[in-house]
């Protein structure tokens, strides 16, 4: 039996998903456009938007892609952008050392 979604998790679906839904109209888009650019259908589409957390991770990042906004989503991630990745990448991750 899978376990309930955590309500902050939930919340971050609906807000991700109002975003795109903004991502999408600021640039005159229909849902359909961007559904065709992105690969996924437009029922796909209306659940992203709408904050469904059981979306797939590949449709969202598609979204994203379509919009142009894929790049920045990685950034947004990327531990090396942040002073506490920075600081801390050395001591941390371990190196890997060839023979």
């Amino acid at each position: 039996m899978p376990r309930p979604t955590p309500a902050k998790v939930t919340r971050a679906a609906e807000s991700i998903g109002s975003q795109l839904a903004a991502w999408r109209k600021l640039q005159s888009l229909t849902a359909a456009q961007v559904a065709e650019r992105a690969g996924i259908g437009r029922s796909t589409l209306t659940k992203i938007e709408n904050g469904d957390a059981g979306v797939r991770f590949d449709a969202i990042l598609k979204v994203a892609r379509a919009l142009g906004i894929l790049d920045n989503i990685v950034d947004a991630v990327d531990p090396y952008e942040t002073d506490l990745g920075r600081a801390r990448a050395d001591e941390v991750l371990p190196q890997r050392v060839r023979r």
